[in-house]
This record gives structure tokens, sequence and C-alpha cells, in this order.
């Protein structure tokens, strides 16, 4: 089942979600900056199994917290992000508050972090903290904003897309000890990898 909002939600979009796809994005008559403003609330992705969220917007606490294996994209979050994550993607494209990846044992995090702020509101307790430097998780984080460009127009995806070389420095990948040796978090896999998923998307 995939489904489009246009306008706003409230708490636990996608919760439990198993399956295919959610976009969210304000009406194109709106009179604020979807990338400034709130546009789901809290919760999101509670439990999720599956599937893919694309939110043109903020979230509010406890983004993505329980989640397992869906993958998402929002363009920053309240506190707690990825809170208790077992498995799955998330991809922040802004701010977020604090306490993020506390509890967080599976999956990976990409978060942009143009002000140099984030590392301080990382729960450092299990995750690491690194730059993205294997071309496998450089592909994947750039795969999963191009599709949410594409579904939503986000005018920041675009932007980041539009300077790749500028901002991939500036994301930041939270990787928990269960995906450190997986080729998205480790750059000893190469580009061998990478050709091989690339050839098998396409």
């Amino acid at each position: 089942m995939n489904i489009r909002l246009l306008g706003e939600a409230n708490d636990y979009v996608a919760k439990g979600m198993a399956g295919g796809e959610i976009v969210i994005t304000p009406s194109e008559k709106t009179g604020f900056v979807p990338e400034d403003a709130t546009i789901v609330g809290n919760t999101c992705l509670y439990g999720a199994t599956g599937g893919r969220l694309f939110v043109r917007g903020k979230a509010g606490e406890r983004f993505a917290v329980r989640n397992s294996l869906a993958e998402a994209v929002v363009e920053g979050t309240g506190d707690h992000c990825c809170e208790y994550m077992t498995g799955g993607c998330v991809v922040v494209l802004g701010k977020v508050g604090r306490n993020v990846a506390a509890g967080m044992t599976g999956g990976l995090a990409y978060l942009l972090d143009e002000d140099d702020t984030l590392v301080p509101k990382v729960n450092k307790e299990i995750v690491k903290i690194q730059r993205v430097v294997a071309p496998v998780g450089q592909l994947q984080l750039k795969q999963l904003i191009e599709a949410h460009v594409n579904k939503t127009g986000s005018t920041k995806g675009t932007a980041v897309l539009k300077e790749w070389e500028k901002y991939l420095p500036l994301f930041w990948q939270l990787v928990p000890p269960s995906e450190e040796d997986t080729p998205e978090a480790n750059a000893e896999f190469g580009d061998r990898t990478v050709e091989r998923i690339t050839v098998k998307s396409a």
C-alpha cells in the first residue's frame, strides 16, 4: 500500500508499518518553508518492520523509535531520534534534538550537520559516530536522498544533491556494533561492492 498525504500529520505516523510507502509533503499553497516546519508528530515509525517513509519537513520527538527495518528520510527531528532502533536506515537532512540514538542496537542513521552541533547530542553509550567514508554507505545515502527528492520535490534534498561533494563531508553516520562490519559502514569493503550493488539495482 502506498499513501501520499498533502498537508500535516499527527503522532504515530507509520506505526508498525511492514511495507509499502508513505509520502508526506505540505500543500503547494502553504505559506511556510517546508524544511523549517514540523509537519508530522511524535513517535513516527514506531516498531516499523519494513517500507519507506518520506517527509518533506520536520518530525517531532522519538522519530524512528524501535524502527526495525523501515527506511526513512526526514528534514529535522525533535529529541530522542532513532531511540532503541534495531534495523533499517534513517536519513535526517536537518537539525535534531538531544539524546540521539539512545539504545540504538541496529540499523544505520545519516545526519546532516551543517552547523557542527550534532556530536554532543548523540548518546554514544552504544553507537559510534563517524563520517560517511564507505563507498557503499555513500551510495545508500545518496540513493535515499534521490528517492526523497523524487517523491516530495524537497528543495533541501535537491540542494544537497546539486552540491554533493560539498554536503557529503557534513554528514555523520551513526553505527551500532552490529553494523560495524557491513559494507555501508566499513570502507575496507571498497568500490567493488558498490559496483555489484549498482549493477544489481540497474
